[in-house]
Order: C-alpha cells, then sequence, then structure tokens
C-alpha cells in the first residue's frame, strides 16, 4: 500500500469518531486547537522562518512572501477564526425540511457530513489550519496537501492541531497532512477515490486547472480571482478612488483583489488622474487601453489580451475606459473569473442592471471586492471561494461542506 493510500485507509478508520461527535465534543477540539496555536506561537514562527528563507533563496516575489508568512499577528488572528467556528451553530443534524406523505411516511431531509475532505493548497499556511478547522466542525475527516514552499510551517502546524484533538478524545488521523512534496504524490491523492468523497484545490489557475482535468475525485473548484471595478458615468469618484485602492493594494497577493480597473468614458479624464496618483503611493504598475495612455501618459504601458486576462496577485493593475456599462459587463464576461466583480454609481438601474447581468459568485455596489471572505460574511473561516455552480457557490462555509441525507420513517407501508 503506498504512502498516499495509508493516509487515506487512517482517514477512513478515523471517519465514524468524527461524523458522530456531538457538538460539544467538537467545539472542545477547536478550543483546544486554538489555545496550542498561541501556545506554540514561538514554534510555529521559527518553522515559517525556513519556509521563507527558501522563498527569499528562490526568488518568490513579495507578495508572494507576504501569503507564506506568519507571524505573532497573524497566528492569533488563524486561533481567534478557529475560536469564532465554536460560536457558530453547528449545521450536522440540521432538518432542512420535512414532510408527512399522504400513505403516512414521514420525510426528513437532514445535514451530514461530506465524509473524507482532501484540499490541495498553495503557499499559505494559515488554510492548514482554516481548512481543518471547518472540517472538525462539520464532522468531516480531512487530508491536506500544501506546497512545497509552506512544508515546514504546514507540518508544525499539523502536528500541533492533531496534538490538540487527541488530547480531547478524538483521533489524530481526523487532521493528516501530505508531506510528501512530489507532484506524484499530488497526482495520486487526485485519484484516491476509494477513500475521499471529494476534492478542493485553493490556489493559482494552474494548480486548479490541473486539478480539474486530472482529478477522479469529485471537485470543487474554487476559482481564480480576475476581478473588477467598473466606475461608472455617475460615480462618486473619491469613492471610486477609495475603493479601487483597497481592493488593488490592501492585500493584493489574495484572490479577492482588485486586478482590472474599468472605467466610464465620461468620467476617465477626471477619475484617472485620481487613481493614478493614489496607486502610485503603493508603486502599482499599470497596463492600460490607448485612451488609458493619451490621459495618464508614459505612466502606462500598453494592455494587451494577456494582461486584461491576468490574475496578477501583485501591485499590477491593468485599466480599460469603455463607453458604456454594457461594454463593461461584456469585458467582465470576457475576461472575468466569476469571482467577485464591483461597480461604484449613483444610479440604481444602473447598480441593478450590473447585479442583474453580470456573472459572479459576489457582485457589489459601491464596496470593496476584499469582502469576500467567509469571516467578512459571517460564515467564519471559510474553506475557499467557489466560482462553480454547483453544490457551492461564493465563500464556502460551514454548510458547504455537508450533503444531505434524507430519513424516512414508516409504520410498515409498501409500495
Amino acid at each position: 500500500m503506498s504512502y498516499i493510500e495509508e493516509l487515506g485507509k487512517k482517514a477512513k478508520a478515523a471517519e465514524t469518531a468524527i461524523s458522530s461527535a456531538s457538538t460539544a465534543l467538537k467545539n472542545s477540539a477547536l478550543a483546544a486547537i486554538s489555545k496550542a496555536l498561541l501556545a506554540k506561537t514561538e514554534l510555529i514562527i521559527s518553522e515559517n522562518a525556513k519556509d521563507l528563507a527558501a522563498a527569499k533563496e528562490n526568488g518568490m516575489s513579495e507578495s508572494m512572501q507576504d501569503r507564506l508568512k506568519l507571524d505573532e499577528g497573524r497566528i492569533a488572528g488563524i486561533a481567534k477564526a478557529v475560536d469564532e467556528l465554536i460560536a457558530l451553530n453547528d449545521p450536522i443534524g440540521h432538518i432542512v425540511e420535512g414532510i408527512t406523505r399522504p400513505n403516512g411516511l414521514q420525510i426528513i431531509k437532514t445535514r451530514v457530513p461530506l465524509g473524507i475532505i482532501g484540499i490541495i493548497f498553495e503557499s499559505r499556511p494559515n488554510v492548514t489550519v482554516d481548512a481543518a478547522a471547518l472540517c472538525l466542525k462539520t464532522g468531516n475527516a480531512v487530508i491536506l496537501k500544501g506546497g512545497k514552499e509552506a512544508i515546514n510551517s504546514n507540518i508544525c502546524l499539523c502536528n500541533i492541531m492533531r496534538e490538540a484533538v487527541a488530547e480531547v478524545g478524538l483521533p489524530s488521523d481526523i487532521i493528516q497532512l501530505v508531506e510528501q512534496t512530489s507532484r506524484e504524490a499530488t497526482a495520486e491523492l487526485m485519484k484516491l477515490n476509494e477513500y475521499l468523497d471529494v476534492l478542493i484545490p485553493r490556489g493559482g489557475a494552474g494548480l486548479i486547472q490541473a486539478v480539474v482535468k486530472q482529478a477522479t475525485v469529485p471537485v470543487i473548484e474554487t476559482g481564480t480571482g480576475n476581478c473588477h471595478v467598473y466606475v461608472d458615468a455617475s460615480a462618486d469618484l473619491e469613492m471610486a478612488v477609495n475603493i479601487a485602492d483597497n481592493g488593488k493594494t490592501q492585500r493584493p497577493s489574495v484572490c479577492n483583489a482588485v486586478e482590472s480597473l474599468l472605467v466610464h468614458e465620461k468620467c476617465a479624464d477626471e477619475y484617472l488622474p485620481m487613481i493614478s496618483e493614489r496607486l502610485a503611493q503603493h508603486n502599482v504598475k499599470l497596463y492600460g487601453c490607448d485612451k488609458t495612455i493619451a490621459i495618464l501618459g508614459d505612466s502606462v504601458e500598453k494592455a494587451t489580451e494577456a494582461e486584461y486576462a491576468k490574475e496578477f496577485l501583485d501591485y499590477i493593475i491593468s485599466i480599460k475606459v469603455v463607453s458604456s456599462i454594457d461594454e463593461a459587463v461584456a469585458h467582465i464576461r470576457k475576461y472575468g473569473t466569476k469571482h467577485s466583480e464591483c461597480i461604484v454609481t449613483k444610479s440604481l438601474d444602473a447598480a441593478r442592471k450590473f447585479q442583474r447581468e453580470v456573472d459572479a459568485a459576489a457582485v457589489y455596489v459601491n464596496a470593496s471586492t476584499r469582502f469576500t471572505d467567509g469571516g467578512e460574511f459571517g460564515l467564519g473561516a471559510e474553506i475557499g471561494i467557489s466560482t462553480q455552480k454547483l453544490h457551492a457557490r461564493g465563500p464556502m462555509g460551514l454548510n458547504e461542506l455537508t450533503t444531505v441525507k434524507y430519513l424516512i420513517n414508516g409504520d410498515g407501508q409498501i409500495r
């Protein structure tokens, strides 16, 4: 039996214990994880430092290093997110609906765990804890496969969580990490149908597409974020500057960051110098159309199809001047990844049209796309942002990690 199969076998053996665990026991495990993370902050930082040193040596960009970095504040934030899950309602056992049929059969639709979840992700070691905690709360066992760039951090975090859940009486194997960093291990995990019920990729476009194309295990696709802000002709321009700046520069390495800016031609002459000045404070590189270049000059490089289609995850943005909201929507439909899109406008009609016609998991009016997040939506930590339409869409919180079971009670009915 291979290493990956061994992980699957262990998860299967632990599945019943976690799927049948009481809410109180699961919450005790979460509390133990949070406490252990804070207690071992120095150890986590020291292991993370090994990954950061390797990242610098390998020439990883600063924005990607930011995704990788764990410090005291971020670890406290991760622990807090775990604590917040304790306060949320346990979806397992929740009755979605129930009916009594004319023949007397009582049919109850109730939420149950998915089973064993595989999660393949890159760079961000906070995902290790977020994913494990969400799976624990929803009664699922989990096999985690992080990227090699965060291997020391992930091993450390996983070991801390395994010890914590064991302390409260749950099998440590409800949380497992693939410690092999080879592509072969990833490929084998994607085909572990005998043990995995679902596979969730979380990372860049290359990772997600590789999983979607190669996996034989059912996949929930968490999408890349080529997110747009459209500044309508009627927009409050100062608001539009703040929203675009926040979306691009507050944390450019995440999937809900803004990658492209669409500006109505009626306000472009006034707005573009305003946003250019703001973005220059963060040394954001600008790509733009001919009209953008005509207004802003040499500070803008000519944008091509590649720039409009790219998720930069960096201090880079593409800009296009459009003649109408219809052109803006068409541009988003062509280049967007159905993640998060925003319109800044004073027009109720334009806002309604944008939200109706833009196909994305989250569509904003006059607010930053940076809010597309499980915590910000009140869902607790999230497993990812789903951009597909089957089973789950948008921030995947607790309910999205469950399925349903029909419970039928009778008194001798036959058909």
